[in-house]
């Protein structure tokens, strides 16, 4: 059983330095493809919204305050709002609906 766990760590570890050590050396000049270019500009916004978009639904007691801060967020976010203006007036959106579903 203890040599299965140690198994795992080190699957995964060989898997995680693959990941950083292969591009390193498989990639020694300058990326002049547009294609891969443009996937690499967009791997940061990608990563950070698969990791952010699963919080936002599960952070509220309910999923319905949720999804309706969400919408009114990306609306205005869409609109010209500043990350300030959107993190804030969700929050408001979430406290009211959740105010509002006690009653």
């Amino acid at each position: 059983m203890t040599h299965n766990v140690y198994l795992y760590i080190l699957g995964m570890w060989l898997v995680s330095y693959l990941i950083r050590v292969l591009p390193l050396t498989l990639i020694r000049r300058q990326i002049t493809n547009r294609t891969i270019r443009s996937f690499l500009y967009y791997v940061p916004y990608v990563t950070l919204a698969v990791m952010t978009f699963p919080a936002i639904l599960s952070a509220t007691q309910s999923p319905v305050s949720a999804w309706i801060a969400l919408a009114a967020g990306l609306a205005l976010a869409w609109f010209g709002g500043s990350l300030f203006q959107v993190s804030v007036a969700c929050c408001a959106i979430v406290f009211v609906v959740e105010l509002v579903m006690k009653l």
